[in-house]
């Protein structure tokens, strides 16, 4: 295969979040893996690839220079860059598709990209919530991959999620997050069960929670939160006969002592926290706040936020085991409980 013609059999997408440089380095690496580039075979310039793709010659340098870290190109000065060698092991190809971009995807994408090591080759997509979004990923992606790892949480549109995922082979999808109901066949997922995590992250919580006379679940409006959480909130409420309310927009929420606040989103958080220090109320004491997800910080803020969340890292790790291991399984991440003075 020519220099010219490799360069037309790449395909770099620019809805993939993968960075362009990672893109053009698999491409040559699968290229070696099918026999179409050989030891000895000269590639093409920089300025071919950067001119062809528009794309930054500073991109393709990047690219390169990370193939010859791996040792499968080399270059002679005044000759260019040539494949090395023409033994690459073949890697598993996936797709992973974040509904939104946040410190704890961030925490799952690094463990599953850890312990998947060298093995796969990983190119990434935001849909950012939409579901009309991911559908236009699915039907515009430039190459087939062996496992698709999606994270279905959807605005609007959840009723659809069915018939978009079904775009992806049955046997090659992997849910992230929540399980959907309507999918036909065997699939992969590791996910969270929110209506029992939350009912059963309050019942380690009820001493703490009993000096409050009313618990509020901040969920905010047109949200992607799944509605199990409400569903858990209310039955645990139920159950223990708390007076109990649902809260969508804390901006407008007037606060009062003796009330317990369960807040799902960050920036919620930060409001319900100012709010509180304007009032001169003390956390822990006047107003209880419990706090959905762990993040490292939490630990520290005002002498420590409670939290109820589940394991992000193992989340990321167990998906990465299954795909490594060929397994077909649906695994139930663990939920945790961290009282500290905010409760």
């Amino acid at each position: 295969m020519s220099d010219i013609d490799f360069i037309k059999s790449i395909q770099i997408s620019e809805f993939s979040s993968t960075p362009k440089y990672l893109q053009l380095a698999d491409a040559v690496i699968e290229g070696v893996r099918k026999n179409q580039l050989k030891q000895g075979d000269i590639l093409p310039s920089i300025n071919e690839v950067s001119v062809y793709f528009d794309i930054s010659r500073d991109t393709v340098e990047k690219g390169y220079r990370h193939l010859k870290s791996l040792d499968i190109i080399s270059s002679t000065p005044g000759k260019g860059y040539f494949v090395a060698k023409s033994d690459v092991v073949s890697k598993q190809k996936i797709a992973l598709f974040l509904n939104k971009l946040s410190a704890h995807k961030k925490i799952i994408y690094d463990a599953f990209a850890r312990e998947l090591g060298d093995e796969a080759s990983l190119d990434l997509f935001v849909y950012n919530s939409d579901i009309s979004h991911l559908r236009s990923l699915l039907l515009n992606l430039t190459k087939q991959y062996d496992h698709y790892v999606v994270f279905p949480h959807f605005k609007e549109g959840s009723d659809q999620a069915p018939e978009v995922l079904g775009l992806i082979p049955i046997d090659k999808l992997m849910l992230l997050g929540k399980l959907i109901d309507g999918l036909e066949g065997s699939f992969d997922a590791v996910y969270e069960n929110y209506e029992k995590d939350i009912y059963e992250a309050l019942e380690k919580m009820l001493s703490p929670l009993s000096q409050y006379r009313t618990l509020k679940l901040v969920f905010p409006d047109h949200s992607d939160y799944p509605k199990a959480i409400i569903k858990g909130f209310y039955r645990f409420c139920q159950q223990y006969a708390f007076d109990h309310l649902l809260v969508g927009d804390i901006s407008a929420e007037t606060l009062k002592k003796g009330e317990c606040y369960i807040m799902l989103a960050e920036d919620d958080l930060v409001q319900l926290l100012e709010k509180t220090i304007a009032k001169d109320y003390q956390i822990g004491k006047d107003v209880g706040v419990i706090s959905y997800n762990e993040t490292p910080l939490k630990k520290f803020i005002l002498n420590g936020i409670a939290t109820i969340s589940t394991d992000f890292e193992l989340m990321g790790k167990y998906a990465a085991q299954i795909i490594k291991h060929q397994k077909k399984e649906q695994k139930e991440t663990p939920f945790y409980v961290n009282i500290r003075p905010s409760l």
